[in-house]
């Protein structure tokens, strides 16, 4: 299983965070199958909870696309959003994170700038942990075997709150 972060703090071209993150979902239809989605969340940013409030979910997906090329797709994707990195952590119109490909292990030693999998942030932010524990509550960290519940009990708890809002992906 495939599983992609969400997150929005800041509007695009008028629209909400919660509306880029229902139009990313419709960009990320165009490279497989969405098979699954959580609920949206919402939670103070990180590590400035001075910045706007993140809204947050992860997607599972299926596709051919192997992992490199799959980052690369996220990144154009996010670059249509308006995303640019100026500041590490800082608010964002859009953020799309390759959290876990397949169970796959890599550890960054391939150089500067090679994927690393899982996600290293992935164990230690409720904002990933509770959606991803909707969309795929029996997942295991592929390092550590943990699973997302036990992860959840060991993280500090910024106050993450489901949204009651659905979150349909708009027309394109």
């Amino acid at each position: 299983m495939i599983l992609i972060g969400l997150g929005a703090s800041l509007p695009f071209c008028g629209r909400s965070p919660q509306e880029n993150i229902a139009r990313a979902a419709n960009a990320l239809h165009r490279l497989g199958e969405v098979t699954d989605r959580s609920r949206l969340y919402v939670s103070p940013a990180w590590p400035d909870p001075t910045d706007p409030a993140f809204v947050n979910a992860v997607i599972a997906l299926r596709t051919g696309l192997g992992p490199e090329p799959l980052l690369a797709a996220l990144n154009a994707i996010e670059a249509a959003f308006g995303r640019r990195r100026t500041k590490k952590y800082g608010p964002r119109t859009l953020d799309l994170d390759l959290l876990d490909y397949d169970g796959l292990i890599r550890t960054g030693e391939e150089g500067e700038g090679a994927l690393i999998l899982p996600h290293p942030g992935i164990a230690m932010r409720e904002f990933v942990l509770r959606p991803l524990s909707d969309v795929e509550p029996e997942w295991r960290h592929p390092l550590t075997g943990e699973s997302a519940e036990s992860l959840l009990a060991k993280v500090e708890k910024p106050e993450v709150i489901p949204i009651d809002a659905g979150w349909e992906a708009p027309a394109a």
